[in-house]
């Protein structure tokens, strides 16, 4: 008897592992564990305490270091910094110059006070995968069939990947489906409004605002809808449920963390008619000025946290428009505004999804400044598995002359994303 009832005591941990690795299961433990994980590491080690303090601006070997490092970084633009899908039809770079052709005139600007777009499939989330489930409804609309069981696999090797950025969601569309797509920052809700009157359903990127969430946390939504009596937009959200209704002003605030970045996809036969509705934010480059134009008009008028976003939204626009020693400046500032927040108020997860700082920080020779930051934002993450992070370590390291390390930083990029081009090029580099 005893020996029974030892032999069912060590067979139960073995059945439990093995009812836990059925695939229903799984995914409705495995984002519990998560959070519960993450909820006792947050005891021990709050991560919205932990404050990055850029080295001092005035640095006066700032400038010759920074000409120096000139060749450095146009190779590093060249190879792109950023996760590419394999494989890529396109040469990749830092900040994508659009291969469309563009027609800045602005759409007829009277639309209908209400519309609702029909026909996409809505689909919620598993862990951490709102990105490819969410352009898998989009695409929906347009009729493809697959899913996030396609869309993730490509989009995230890695299931613990905690980002999908909107460029790569972009190359998805582009690489895998006769689709096209295209992503611009410096949106507005008129903007919003004419896209879904002239038939397109978009993604915005935003914070997800959801009582219970565990502290800020970035999050992609599809509108497919709008109300002017109600105010507020229809949105199909991965996370929340099939047509949420989002008030106006709550996206406005929500939106404002990602620099009013969207993203749009469309068969090729409707190009033109979106360039036209587009209107200036057509051209990439436009489309960055008036974000930087935005975000200098709402320093003037915020504060708290949204100053934060404000500053920091200019430095990434500044950066996209490669004015990196302006770029460097205002992420300075944001940094400094981050820090006199109160700590339940910090998005500590910002660095997880936007990596601006890294390369404006690199272009300015202030290798020391990217490294810390890297070291900053992973002490935040439980699991490690943001690759953008090491791959910007691992630049700076080598800069430093720290060549294993930037190597081992490489390989650790391309161990959490087997299609990370950019990393597995320097890799190659470094380790010939």
């Amino acid at each position: 008897m005893r020996r029974k009832i030892l032999l069912a005591t060590l067979a139960l941990p073995l059945l439990a592992l093995l009812v836990y690795q059925l695939p229903p299961v799984k995914t409705r433990l495995e984002w519990r564990i998560a959070v519960w994980t993450a909820e006792i590491r947050r005891t021990l080690n709050p991560p919205e305490e932990v404050v990055f303090v850029p080295s001092s601006s005035s640095n006066p070997q700032a400038t010759r270091i920074a000409l120096d490092v000139t060749e450095t970084l146009q190779a590093v633009l060249t190879v792109s910094p950023s996760p590419t899908l394999v494989p890529a039809t396109a040469t990749p770079g830092a900040t994508p110059t659009p291969t469309l052709s563009p027609t800045p005139t602005l759409a007829p600007t009277t639309i209908p006070g209400a519309v609702s777009l029909t026909g996409i499939r809505h689909e919620y989330e598993q862990w951490n995968n709102c990105g490819p489930a969410t352009i898998g409804m989009q695409l929906s609309f347009w009729g493809w069939q697959g899913n996030q069981g396609v869309t993730a696999p490509i989009l995230k090797p890695n299931p613990r990947d905690k980002n999908v950025s909107p460029h790569e969601l972009v190359a998805f569309v582009e690489e895998n489906t006769e689709f096209h797509a295209l992503y611009r920052v410096g949106g507005n809700l008129d903007l919003l409004k004419r896209l879904i009157a002239a038939g397109f359903p978009v993604i915005v990127e935003k914070t997800l605002d959801l009582a219970g969430v565990d502290g800020w946390i970035g999050h992609y939504s599809l509108i497919t809808g709008y109300d002017d009596v109600r105010g507020r937009f229809t949105t199909q959200d991965s996370y929340i449920q099939a047509d949420f209704p989002e008030p106006y002003d709550k996206l406005t605030d929500a939106w404002r963390s990602f620099n009013f970045t969207f993203i749009v996809v469309f068969p090729a036969d409707r190009e033109t008619e979106l360039m036209s509705v587009l209107g200036p934010l057509a051209d990439a480059e436009n489309a960055f000025r008036t974000a930087l134009t935005t975000a200098e008009n709402e320093i003037a008028a915020l504060e708290g946290v949204n100053l934060f976003f404000a500053w920091f939204n200019k430095g990434s626009s500044l950066t996209g428009l490669q004015e990196f020693a302006e770029a460097a400046s205002a992420y300075d500032t944001a940094f400094t505004v981050y820090g006199s927040l109160a700590a339940e108020q910090r998005p500590w997860r910002m660095l997880w999804y936007q990596h601006g700082p890294y390369e404006s920080y690199f272009a300015q020779g202030r290798f020391q400044d990217v490294f810390n930051l890297a070291e900053t934002t992973l002490s935040t993450m439980g699991e490690q598995t943001v690759e953008e992070t090491f791959y910007w370590r691992g630049l700076a390291r080598e800069q430093m002359g720290d060549l294993s390390g930037a190597a081992a930083d490489m390989e650790l990029a391309v161990s959490l994303n087997k299609n990370y081009r950019a990393a597995a090029e320097q890799l190659a580099r470094l380790r010939p």
